[in-house]
């Protein structure tokens, strides 16, 4: 039998790598329309789907039957095809959401949430949060926004919507700036790791979660009555995928060994390599210092911000930045959406200055760009890599990162 996701646009999905880490290897994307759904559910091939938006509840004129739970909520996400030709929906993603909770350690009994969407995601969530006890849940529409007073008083914020999902990554409804009490942050999408939303909370300190642990965890459920097993361990499921799309971003004063460093890891690693200061030259026509001569240092930050960008919202990379991206604050979340960030340290003594427009005037204007990067870059940085050898500072990160990427 064959099993799937069905949805409108499915181009970004996990779900089948994430089936066959659970031992089922006949899963597929079923990309439909709304008036080709009839013919999909007429296959006798079919043992089961997967539901994605904006199905969850435009299926429900085709099931013979639904959980008390996918009633309760109404709308299903997970379809059981029958021998006898019958369909059960049921609603998985209340597993997935309840195992993110707990997954944060986060209980939400007395707590007041507020939800951001109104669709089948958000009444799925609003469904575990009322019975786990939660003393408010608050959903608010497009049109409902900004938050009100009271509403930035909530313990509990979820983003229920795909705003700042891939391609539109750095778009948030929200700004925490005026939240006073939030514990803790979810934002149901994935792709990228973390969204505006999310690393606003980073900075402040708000415990976060993302999307991907509720799409593990609905899918283990799902897997459960597809095949009636699931192989794989949440958090080993989790861990691989995190190691598939999350990158590493290279920082650190110029002639320090980025890119020498990144091209050795990407040797061992199946990430594409990047050079920041690479992509700027192919799209200018023109080398750095050609740049900084005509341009400026301004013109120059511009063109890196634009080159980071476009890079940093793409997953599975391996990025050199160049020396000064820690100058510009925004080029952090850009950096940090998808990326765990190392800040490799050389000796002075040790960097070149020849072809480095910045550098230019020896040592002693050296310790002059150090003294003023050097807290730049330990703000921006996850992990501080020591002097050492390029295959030194290689293993240490690709360890580091194998330790820490699912974070």
């Amino acid at each position: 039998m064959i099993y799937g996701l069905l949805g409108r646009r499915l181009g970004h999905s996990h779900s089948p790598a994430i089936h066959r880490m659970l031992g089922n290897p006949s899963y597929e994307l079923f990309e439909r329309e709304e008036d080709e759904l009839a013919a999909l559910f007429a296959r006798e091939d079919i043992g089961g789907l997967n539901i994605t938006i904006p199905y969850k509840k435009t299926v429900l004129p085709y099931l013979t039957e639904m959980t008390d739970k996918a009633r309760r909520i109404g709308c299903v996400n997970t379809v059981v095809f029958h021998a006898d030709g019958s369909r059960t929906g049921d609603n998985t993603d209340y597993d997935g959401f309840a195992g993110t909770l707990d997954g944060l350690d986060y209980p939400v009994d007395g707590k007041r949430a507020l939800l951001l969407g109104t669709g089948a995601t958000s009444q799925t969530v609003r469904t575990v949060l009322v019975d786990r006890g939660a003393k408010e849940v608050r959903r608010l529409g497009r049109e409902e926004l900004p938050p009100d007073a009271d509403a930035r008083h909530f313990d509990l914020l979820i983003n229920c919507t795909p705003v700042g999902m891939y391609p539109n990554n750095g778009e948030s409804l929200v700004d925490l700036s005026g939240f006073t009490r939030l514990s803790a942050v979810i934002d149901l999408i994935y792709n990228p790791h973390r969204s505006h939303l999310l690393l606003q909370a980073k900075k402040r300190g708000i415990p976060y979660a993302d999307g991907l642990p509720m799409l593990v965890r609905q899918a283990m459920a799902a897997s459960e009555q597809f095949i009636g097993k699931s192989c794989a361990k949440e958090e080993d499921i989790l861990r691989r995928l995190r190691r598939q799309t999350d990158s590493i971003v290279l920082i650190g004063m110029p002639g320090c060994g980025k890119t020498t460093v990144g091209k050795t890891l990407a040797e061992s690693l199946p990430k594409t390599f990047v050079d920041i200061d690479e992509e700027i030259e192919k799209t200018a026509g023109k080398t750095i210092p050609q740049i900084f001569q005509e341009e400026g240092e301004a013109g120059f930050r511009g063109r890196e911000k634009t080159a980071i960008q476009a890079a940093g919202k793409e997953p599975n990379r391996i990025l050199a930045t160049g020396g000064g991206a820690v100058k510009d604050p925004a080029n952090y979340d850009a950096l940090a959406q998808n990326g765990r960030i190392y800040y490799l340290q050389r000796e002075l003594e040790a960097l070149p200055v020849q072809g480095r427009p910045l550098s230019a005037g020896g040592l002693a204007t050296l310790q002059t760009l150090f003294q003023e990067r050097d807290p730049l870059y330990r703000a921006f940085a996850d992990k501080c890599i020591p002097p050492g050898t390029i295959e030194e500072q290689a293993a240490w990160i690709k360890e580091d990162f194998y330790a820490n990427c699912h974070y």
